[in-house]
Parts: structure tokens; sequence; C-alpha cells
């Protein structure tokens, strides 16, 4: 049998369907073998509100084979973009779940949850037809790199996240019996620990598909005025869509492998897996819609590359994925020059966040909290014991995601303690 894919004048908007799941037979969809199809609209869908529908927007970023990589942050790859200080970009990302499966198609394996094919994103189609000419250097599908004129090592690049909405109607999430936190290479496992009470794969399941059991594909809707993904028909979780991949290219001959002595890998390229002062997969939710992120930049250019993208997680990550969906967002770009900032860290509207990072979840939590005391006393003026003293007593700490080989640490500095703030947080240390 085959399908033919009807793509609607905005394919990228959120689409409002019924939480039934069908399930049907993957054989049933495997002879469907899509083409590429147009890919989405420049103009953002009326549908946005806020900040991204005031901004101006300078830039679309299009996830196309042509400006996606499979997991490297590679330095000095050809500019993608090119942008100034200022600029506001669009930014679509394709999520890897269900787009990077070597056999089955994205029509193909989403069928199996009882996805429509005109439901079925044409980048992802794109993308899955061009992986034989693809170098997997990580997990994710990365769009990227932007340019930023200017940006030299030693500077600091802002990004502020003025929105972020579904692409797709859709997500998915892994649970194994030994997947996360629960893996066997968890640095917390300990022989003899008891796995869970999940069904095994299916004998000859195409691509391990195991529909409700090892793979669970939600589907999103607005109810009552808020976005939640249909959980079960008495379960609702609010969205709180965020890339959890945004990053700038590394240093030259640092590469963050899966333990603290791992060698460099083979490709020469870092992989999208480990989190670390380039940023990267950081999986913190807070990193959403009103929030600016602050990254250090090691190389001409900074070289930013945006992926993995997820519309709900909680802190932590334990199953080892999030509700994995593909989103757009919109960022605004600003250059500040000679910060000297060696980590990534964060604000919103309440809070200032710092991040500590290592393989080790209490080497993490120390540095996070040496990070915390480094931001009180250059930005803040505080003395180290008063640092301290504040981050003992009014400062939350919390793991925000333990499953990506080095893990993340956040701290929580509430903006309403400070009575008089700096005009700004980001200057160079004194």
């Amino acid at each position: 049998m085959s399908f033919k894919i009807r793509i609607t004048q905005e394919p990228d908007r959120t689409h409002r369907l019924g939480s039934g799941l069908l399930v049907i037979a993957l054989s049933a969809a495997m002879a469907c073998m899509p083409a590429a199809a147009e890919g989405p609209p420049k103009s953002i869908p009326k549908s946005i509100k806020g900040a991204a529908a005031s901004a101006k927007v300078t830039h679309h970023l299009r996830s196309t084979p042509e400006t996606t990589n499979l997991g490297g942050f590679i330095i000095d790859s050809p500019s993608v973009l090119d942008i100034k200080s200022g600029d506001v970009v669009r930014v679509d990302v394709i999520n890897q779940s269900g787009a990077t499966n070597a056999t089955y198609d994205p029509v193909t394996y989403f069928g199996a949850f009882g996805v429509e094919p005109w439901e079925v994103l044409p980048d992802a189609i794109d993308f899955w037809n061009s992986l034989p000419t693809k170098v997997r250097y990580g997990p994710h599908i990365l769009t990227g790199p932007i340019y930023i004129e200017g940006a030299e090592p030693g500077d600091t690049i802002e990004l502020q996240i003025l929105d972020v909405y579904q692409r797709v109607p859709y997500g998915l999430n892994n649970t194994a019996p030994q997947g996360g936190v629960l893996s066997t290479t968890y640095p917390g496992y300990r022989p003899g620990d008891e796995p869970l009470d999940i069904e095994p794969v299916p004998p000859g399941a195409p691509a391990g598909v195991f529909p409700d059991v090892r793979q669970h594909l939600y589907r999103t809707a607005k109810v009552k005025g808020v976005d939640v993904a249909l959980f079960s028909d008495n379960i609702h979780v609010p969205l709180r869509p965020f890339f959890g991949v945004m990053g700038v290219a590394p240093p030259t001959g640092q590469f963050i492998g899966n333990t603290e002595d791992s060698p460099p890998p083979a490709t020469g390229v870092q992989s999208s897996t480990q989190p670390w002062n380039f940023g990267g997969n950081i999986d913190s939710h807070v990193l959403r819609k009103g929030a600016k992120v602050y990254f250090p930049v090691f190389q001409s250019g900074a070289q930013f590359f945006f992926g993995d993208t997820h519309s709900v997680q909680g802190d932590g990550e334990v199953s080892g994925t999030a509700l994995e969906h593909s989103l757009a967002g919109v960022f605004r770009f600003v250059l500040h020059k000679n910060t000297g900032q060696e980590w990534p860290w964060a604000e919103n509207e309440d809070h200032y966040i710092l991040m500590g990072f290592h393989w080790d979840l209490d080497r993490a939590m120390r540095n996070a909290t040496i990070e915390t005391i480094k931001f009180l006393n250059q930005k803040m003026g505080l003395t180290d014991a008063k640092a301290f003293s504040l981050a003992s007593i009014g400062v939350d700490f919390v793991n925000s995601e333990v499953v990506d080989r080095t893990q993340v640490v956040s701290a929580f500095v509430p903006k309403r303690y400070f009575l008089e703030r700096p005009a700004s947080v980001v200057r160079a240390p004194e």
C-alpha cells in the first residue's frame, strides 16, 4: 500500500487533535517511502503571541539537510547563517526521535503510533532521506552553525529566548527496564540493582517499536486555555517547551566524553550528548521563553547550534528522554565583548541561574556552588564568606539533568533578595 502526503498551508502550526491514539500495524505503513515535501512557511504562525510576535524576525533558519548535522559541535563548520548582534532569528529544529532510524522512515515509524502521513514534519522526511550522507557524531539533529559578526574568544553571547512553539502536535518519550538513571552505565548503579518490570520488545518488532511500553506517543492540545500533553484521559501535563541543546563551538582540542578519562572521539568532533562549558545538551526546562542564557565564546563567530527540543520535561529527565518534540524558537542574539566568562549561566524574571557540570553529581553540585559564589562575588560585590553564606541560606540547587553522562546542577538565586541590582550583570570581572 502507499500513502500520499498532504501538507497543510502551515505544516508546522500546532494542530488541535483528539487524545485517542490509534496503534496501527507497522507493516501496513512500511511500504510508504515518502518524497520530500515543501518546507514550512517563512512567516511565524499567527497563533504566536507575546515577544516573538512583536519582535522583528531578521532571519528564518530552516532545518534542512544542508543546515543540519547529526550530533556534532563541529568547529569551523561552514556557516549556515551569518548574523549581527541584535538580530532576531527563528530557528527550526527536528527532534531526533523517529527521524534518525537507519531502516524505518519517519512516516513508517510514527505510523506505528497512529500518526497520519500528512502529520509528519516534511523536514524530518527530508533529513531521513539524507542520512546516508551524514556522519553520526552524536544522537541529536543539530541546526547550525550560526555565526555572529564580531564574536571572538573571551566574549559572551546573550541568547534571549523570545518564544518557543510546536511544529507538530505530538511528542515521544522512551522507557526501558534499565533506562535513564536505572541504566547499568549510570554512576549510581550497583551490581544487583533490579530493573523495572517493563515488558521486553516483542521478537522481530521493526525498529524496536513497542507502543505504550517502550515508546510513548502523547498528543498535545489546548485545554481550558493551557497547552498540555494528553498523558491519559485523566492526566494532562502542562507544556513547558524548550531547547535541550543550545551551545557554541567548543574550545579547540577539548573533548568531553562519557567518562572523565574518555579518549577523544575518532571523528575529532565533540558529541552533542555531553553538556559542558560550551553549553550543549543542558536539558534544563527553565531555559525557555522569557529566559536569557549567556554563553562564553571559544571560536570566532561563536558558531551556535540548536537541537534536542522538548515540549515538557521534569528536572532530572530520569527515563533518559523528555517529551521529544520538534519545535521552533525565536531568539535574539546580543554580543558582549571581553567579558572573560568561562561557563554558561542564565536568568529569567525571578532568578539568576548558575550551573555546575560534571560526570559525578556530587562534583556537579560543588561546581554549581562555586559558580554561585563567583557570581555573587563578581556581580553583586559580596565577599566569598558572605556569598557562601547566602548560597546556603537562600539559594535552591536543583538536579536539572542527570542522564547525559555529564550532569547539570542549577542554582536559583532569587532576584528579589537584592534591593539594589547592578545595571548589567554581564561584564568582565574587575
